[in-house]
């Protein structure tokens, strides 16, 4: 049987290896983004937006040289990792008066996407400051929401790539693994939910959730080429009851094992989180578990 070497789930064959191999010597000057970037051109990994999956690459290619199958030309530079020296958002003063009020009071509200915009840093400082988890760039694929009454924010949400594996999800579904892997990009994690502690609106947050549910998938095309079917997060048993995601029609699947993706012991060694789990489409089996070549409208 062929030696493969294995990445996020994926075998690469020697032949794959071998193609990286004369990529590299074909192109002796080529710097280590400038060989990613003909490697994602070769072999189609392109997202739906038109982008080059050039960081995943990147790394396929660091791990292939890291285990001895390629050797990349010396780096010509080091780029500054703007994650690993990511600083605390600087805190913000805003208005907080408290705000009690029927929620028909201080409707409508506006949702706006503030990722890449004058917002953004507003929505950062306010999950580090409010949020008792702080602020965490979201993972992969995002989008980050400040919600509105009139000119004053009173919640941010962010949204991230779904994780990879979690058993109660995918048996919800009834994905196999390679559907999983090939639709994954599909879902969307709530991966933040902050309503700014001086707010004090009766039905407030199950209310947001159901408008965001009604544009996210717009939101994720513009930005990803691809709308998204499904929505989940995570809820902390220790904390919270999970009563906003029940009222806003969110599914319980089950918890959480508390052992984390990197877990060696099998053993909890985390705080068991609720999953729920919200459709946004009635046939969302049949697009996650779809092949390839299936194609659905949005």
């Amino acid at each position: 049987m062929e030696h493969t070497f294995r990445y996020r789930g994926k075998n690469y064959t020697q032949a794959n290896i071998a193609f990286i191999r004369r990529l590299i010597i074909d192109n002796p000057e080529a710097s280590r983004r400038a060989l990613s970037r003909k490697l994602c051109i070769a072999w189609g990994w392109i997202q739906e937006n038109g982008a080059l999956r050039d960081q995943v690459c990147r790394s396929f290619m660091l791990a292939l040289d890291r285990a001895g199958h390629i050797t990349l030309p010396h780096r010509k530079r080091v780029p500054p990792n703007p994650l690993a020296n990511r600083r605390k958002p600087p805190k913000v003063d805003i208005d907080q008066a408290p705000l009690e009020a029927p929620l028909a009071a201080i409707t409508p509200l506006a949702i706006r996407d503030v990722r890449r915009g004058k917002d953004e840093t507003l929505l950062h400082s306010l999950i580090e400051q409010y949020h008792y988890l702080g602020y965490t760039q979201p993972v992969g694929e995002h989008a980050k929401y400040m919600i509105y009454t009139g000119k004053r924010p009173i919640a941010c949400i962010t949204w991230s790539s779904a994780p990879r594996h979690i058993g109660c999800r995918d048996r919800f579904i009834g994905w196999c693994k390679a559907a999983r892997e090939n639709n994954l990009h599909y879902m969307a994690y709530n991966s933040r939910f902050l309503i700014l502690p001086w707010v004090r609106v009766k039905y407030l947050a199950s209310h947001l959730l159901g408008l965001v549910a009604r544009q996210i998938s717009t939101d994720w095309q513009k930005r990803y080429g691809h709308g998204v079917y499904y929505l989940e997060t995570f809820v902390d048993t220790q904390r919270f009851a999970g009563t906003c995601y029940q009222s806003a029609n969110w599914i319980y699947l089950g918890n959480t094992t508390g052992r984390g993706k990197n877990d060696q012991t099998g053993r909890a060694n985390r705080s068991i989180k609720a999953v729920y789990g919200y459709p946004l489409k009635k046939n969302f089996r049949e697009r996650l578990c779809a092949s390839e070549k299936d194609n659905f409208p949005a």
